[in-house]
């Protein structure tokens, strides 16, 4: 993994890669992680990477898969930041705190500095977990995009993450990393268009789940008249 986190001058990577080092038995193992495409993302320079968020673990899951190439600074609610141990962790990763739905201009103006110095950025447009539903994706992603131009947008596909909440059932985690099948930002392509085109592509291929344990299905009933 390139230490972009020197590049930057910062002192995030150490904090990173104890955290990643933690999470990889529960992911790679337990979690029997497939890790495709993970060769499109460059061992430098600026990366917004977009991705469904279906699951708590989805950051955890997209940091273990890049984790040989890149660290991935992820846009997370500033909320996490409550959990004073938490928050302790968050700073010591160079994660970066975001007041979701409200247009968090510092959060926005943090990332692009991190873009221009050569970060990979994650960003789950959606804005929150999704249990199931179908949500509007937010511009944060493109607007970062194209405030940095010589960034390369990247998509993550994440399937199997709710599963592991589903104990004693083992999960089987998968992760698609793709350029956008329909290009890098087009010429005059506005930040809420650019967001929606790559995240109808992640949704494609990643329909939202709901959270918790899957419904028992409902046993057959009687026919009328039958015991």
């Amino acid at each position: 993994m390139v230490d972009d986190a020197r590049m930057a001058g910062d002192r995030s990577l150490l904090m990173y890669r104890v955290v990643m080092w933690l999470a990889t038995p529960i992911v790679r193992w337990w979690g029997r992680l497939e890790v495709v495409g993970a060769e499109v993302l460059p061992l430098s320079g600026p990366i917004m990477l977009v991705a469904n968020h279906d699951s708590h673990w989805d950051p955890v899951i997209v940091g273990v898969a890049a984790n040989h190439r890149r660290q991935v600074r992820a846009l997370a609610k500033s909320s996490l930041w409550n959990v004073r141990p938490l928050a302790w962790v968050l700073n010591g990763m160079g994660q970066i705190p975001i007041e979701r739905g409200r247009g968090d201009t510092k959060a926005l103006a943090a990332a692009i500095e991190r873009l221009e110095a050569g970060a990979c950025i994650g960003v789950f447009p959606e804005g929150t977990v999704s249990n199931g539903r179908t949500l509007r994706a937010l511009s944060g992603a493109g607007r970062l995009a194209l405030a940095v131009p010589e960034s390369l947008v990247v998509c993550a596909t994440i399937t199997g993450a709710t599963d592991i909440a589903r104990f004693p059932k083992r999960p089987r985690l998968r992760i698609e990393f793709f350029e956008p099948r329909d290009g890098q930002p087009h010429e005059g392509e506005s930040a809420v268009s650019l967001t929606k085109r790559t995240m109808a592509e992640v949704r494609a291929a990643a329909p939202p789940v709901p959270l918790g344990r899957r419904p028992r299905p409902v046993a057959d009933q009687p026919v009328s008249g039958q015991r």
